[in-house]
């Protein structure tokens, strides 16, 4: 307390000051083809005018501004706005329904809304203005709507109320003197999904995020900015994409990578033609995509020049130790060292990670807690496990970037953290100890399992599957069982070569996949049943909807699908369990 900061001085001012103004900050790439290189000093300009525009509109330090954009320059030059004015920025992911975004916007009662007219999307350009005037119909703390032009779709604008981006800032001056801010005022509110009832709005501040995550960005990703150039794959409307794109390399003067659209558009090699072209030196994805990229084929990735990379990343969720290797092998040549994070939306920056050059991996294993940061692995009584035993993975000491609350719900916020053990953050993740102490994440306890009174990890089953020459990618669900209390059932989908040559659903296969897993779990996580399906239901972001898995393991009708990328896709896989 008591330091005073500007996160935006600190992310663009003061590299120009420095005399890296001519370093490109980004180089955009759009999904059509389009390309944009923006160095430090244009970026400079951008914000100072983006900051003008906002006060223009009567935004003042402390009014919250809600940011519904596709992954493209604009949103992180409102998002480094925001900051500048001291205005906590609440990022909502541009898949997201107009619903989820009206509630998002009631919640932090934002006085102002930036969108676009849309963005592209395989190949389509998808509207983005109509959602936000669905959101803010009725009663509404909204007086404006800026709206970037990025796919010239026609859009109705609200006279009085909405405002074209572009012409906003051409409006005010291009010079903007920024005001120093304790060091523990909002930066951000990021909603996150409970359990139960509404989005939790994480709140995080200024000094502690910023140093973390400039401290993990420098050290965890290795980042040098007078030399690399790099790339974290994440949407700004994640914590990813906020620490690891709009933050973190941008305290360190970095050149980034900004790509709008899916790593399959125009064509599946769209990301290793990026490396290739750009000279991308550190890449930073999620295991999700990771795995889809095996399931295409390595000839794929083979087919470009990816000898500019130096360091990879792994992001999400537990990396299964085969996607692992073949991220190494493939993408990384065996010389790229991987650095598998662990962290959350409420911790705000890396926690669990190798460090590239100094530890020695094991694959699908974070390992251990970064310098200066304080996990362990405990039982139900809050006692730290040996090695060799799993538990509940907290931690003990507080960290720089750590949330600072539950926006306008504190009682929540100590519910849902600090209930279980009163002394310690409780991740909401289970882990084990391996022999040697190396942390091993096992997922949400929501997704470990007991069987018979096992406890079997969700993801532990899903590397099992994946490890079988014939599968591509796998879901595992717990769904109640008479006999066992729980039972484990499995989706996957199976490898290219796998379809081409004829496996498919049937005795022979699930036999062979239900004895590779007792083979390498044990005998009591051999799965009830096994599915063979297209695909998996996948929110926007790339997570696997468990949940509507376990509701059609256990025969109920499915749920909500409305956050789902391919709604569809429920629809196959219910008829199929129909038919079975």
């Amino acid at each position: 307390m008591g330091g005073k900061l500007n996160a935006c001085v600190n992310a663009v001012d003061r590299h120009v000051e420095a005399g890296n103004g001519d370093r490109v900050a980004f180089h955009f790439v759009g999904e059509p083809g389009d390309r944009q290189d923006t160095t430090y000093a244009e970026l400079h300009e951008k914000v100072q005018r983006a900051a003008n525009a906002l006060i223009a509109l009567g935004v003042e330090t402390g009014d919250r501004v809600a940011i519904y954009l596709p992954m493209i320059p604009e949103s992180v030059v409102a998002m480094l706005a925001c900051a500048r004015l001291g205005a906590p920025h609440s990022v909502v992911f541009g898949g997201f329904s107009a619903d989820a975004l009206r509630t998002r916007i009631a919640d932090g009662e934002a006085k102002v809304v930036i969108t676009a007219d849309g963005g592209f999307r395989k190949g389509k350009a998808a509207t983005l203005k109509p959602a936000v005037d669905k959101a803010i119909s009725g009663d509404t703390t909204v007086t404006n709507v800026l709206v970037v032009r990025r796919t010239e779709s026609d859009v109705d604008m609200v006279e009085g109320r909405d405002l074209w981006w572009h012409e906003a800032l051409e409006a005010v001056e291009p010079t903007h003197t920024p005001e120093y801010f304790d060091s523990e005022h909002p930066l951000f509110i990021l909603y996150t999904s409970g359990t139960t009832g509404k989005p939790k709005g994480i709140l995080h501040t200024t000094g502690g995020y910023l140093t973390q995550t400039a401290f993990t960005s420098k050290y965890v990703h290795d980042i040098h900015p007078e030399k690399d150039v790099y790339w974290c794959t994440a949407d700004v409307g994640w914590v990813t994409g906020h620490s690891y794109v709009s933050y973190g390399p941008m305290a360190l003067g970095a050149t980034q990578v900004i790509y709008e659209g899916t790593p399959d558009s125009p064509h599946k090699g769209r990301w290793w033609e990026i490396v290739q072209d750009l000279g991308v030196t550190i890449f930073y994805t999620a295991p999700t995509a990771i795995r889809a990229c095996m399931k295409w084929g390595r000839d794929i990735p083979d087919g470009y020049d990816l000898s500019s990379l130096r360091v990879l990343g792994s992001v999400g969720e537990p990396i299964n130790p085969e996607a692992w290797v073949w991220y190494s092998e493939v993408v990384g040549h065996g010389k790229a060292p991987i650095v598998d994070t662990w962290w959350q939306t409420e911790t705000g920056a890396v926690m669990i990670s190798p460090m590239p050059g100094v530890t020695s991996t094991r694959p699908g294993s974070a390992q251990l807690a970064i310098p200066g940061i304080e996990v362990d692995v405990v039982d139900e009584s809050g006692a730290s496990v040996p090695d060799g035993s799993g538990g509940y993975l907290v931690v003990k000491e507080p960290w720089p970037a750590m949330l600072r609350g539950i926006w306008g719900d504190p009682e929540r916020y100590v519910d849902t953290y600090w209930s279980r053990f009163e002394e310690f953050y409780f991740a909401g993740d289970g882990a084990k100890k391996d022999s040697d102490g190396n942390i091993w994440v096992l997922g949400r306890v929501d997704d470990v399992m007991n069987v018979s009174g096992h406890r079997l990890s969700t993801s532990e089953i899903e590397s099992a599957l994946v490890s079988h020459s014939s599968v591509a990618e796998a879901a595992v669900v717990g769904a109640n069982d008479p006999m066992t209390g729980q039972a484990v059932c499995a989706f996957v989908i199976l490898r290219g070569e796998a379809v081409a040559a004829g496996d498919q659903q049937g005795e022979e296969l699930v036999t062979a996949l239900r004895n590779h897993v007792a083979d390498r779990i044990g005998p009591i996580a051999k799965p009830r049943q096994i599915m063979v399906v297209a695909e998996l239901p996948k929110t926007r972001s790339g997570k696997i909807m468990r949940r509507l898995l376990r509701d059609v393991a256990e025969k109920r009708d499915v749920g909500d699908v409305t956050t789902l990328a391919d709604s569809t896709v429920m629809d196959a896989i219910s008829a199929e369990m129909k038919e079975n």
